[in-house]
């Protein structure tokens, strides 16, 4: 008796596709074999429940798409944090990595942890930190998993979804919008319970999510807008 064939990974492109070139890291990619991109974040980032976390499998998926080139994709995910933390770290663990991309995983805490954050100050730290990484290196901000300890304060998910989107239209940074993609899967007939790791409260995602969600953000930087001609 053979194992069932692994669940197919529709990454739909149309919901995740970036709005603009990632300039850094498309030089960097021309002109050395040896690219730093840093991810900082939460639980999402950091790895959780024996899962293994997007940065991980990113990295493997770039060196892939990219033979020959040494991609390291440094973890800087401290689970629990949200952005007000992360800003206070975001000079040593990020700025001082010199990276050529930095991905910014955002919200979630903001939801999940209502009572021990203020949206205003959620929205404004991810801003003041747009602005320090502005003209270091490309930005992309990652927004909130469609999981069910999410799902049940929509509301409040959908209000963080609108904030990440304003400050990264005013920055002009691109946003992997994981919470589109998950919840077009569920709506693609995937339950809702698959969507996390079967852990108590049901917030983390799936290994199965998280390596789709891995393989979408990786065919996204691919397909990123090219710079505009000279």
């Amino acid at each position: 008796m053979t194992d069932a064939a692994p669940r197919p990974c529709a990454t739909h492109s149309d919901l995740v596709a970036f709005k603009y070139p990632l300039p850094n890291l498309s030089e960097r990619l021309k002109q050395s074999r040896k690219i730093k991109i840093v991810a900082i974040g939460s639980s999402s980032t950091a790895g959780v429940n024996g899962v293994i976390p997007y940065p991980h499998r990113l990295e493997l998926l770039l060196r892939n798409r990219h033979y020959g080139r040494m991609i390291d994709v440094i973890n800087r995910g401290i689970s629990g944090q949200e952005s007000p933390e992360e800003l206070s770290r975001l000079e040593c663990d990020v700025i001082a990595e010199a990276p050529s991309l930095v991905i910014w995983q955002v919200g979630t805490n903001a939801v999940y942890r209502k009572v021990d954050y203020n949206f205003d100050a959620v929205q404004q730290a991810i801003a003041v930190g747009l602005d320090w990484l502005a003209g270091r290196t490309d930005v992309v901000l990652m927004d909130l998993q469609y999981t069910k300890a999410i799902v049940d304060h929509v509301d409040l998910a959908e209000d963080i979804e609108k904030r990440i989107q304003s400050v990264a239209d005013a920055a002009k940074v691109n946003v992997f919008h994981r919470w589109s993609l998950m919840k077009r899967w569920v709506q693609d007939g995937i339950p809702l319970s698959e969507m996390d790791d079967g852990v108590d409260p049901h917030l983390h995602t799936s290994d199965w999510a998280t390596r789709c969600l891995s393989a979408a953000l990786d065919d996204a930087m691919a397909a990123a807008p090219p710079l505009p001609s000279a």
